[in-house]
């Protein structure tokens, strides 16, 4: 599992490496990961800051394919 996951990893560098666009999503995504994660350190309640984190990614994902 750990090579799949590796070579995964080395390929997505390789696109955000390779590809202007890969690289814009890719420093939007660390952006909003960053943000996200500031705005669980603020918070008192950490695991329930987390999970109120994941669920917006979730609904934000599942907007992007439209709602499904």
């Amino acid at each position: 599992m750990s090579m799949l996951l590796g070579r995964l990893i080395r390929f997505a560098a390789q696109k955000i490496v390779l590809s202007p666009q890969a690289r814009n999503a890719a420093a939007k995504a660390a952006q909003e990961v960053a943000g996200e994660a500031k705005l669980i350190a603020r918070e008192k309640d950490k695991a329930r800051a987390a999970g109120r984190s994941v669920r917006r990614v979730v609904r934000r994902l599942q907007g992007e394919r439209g709602g499904s």
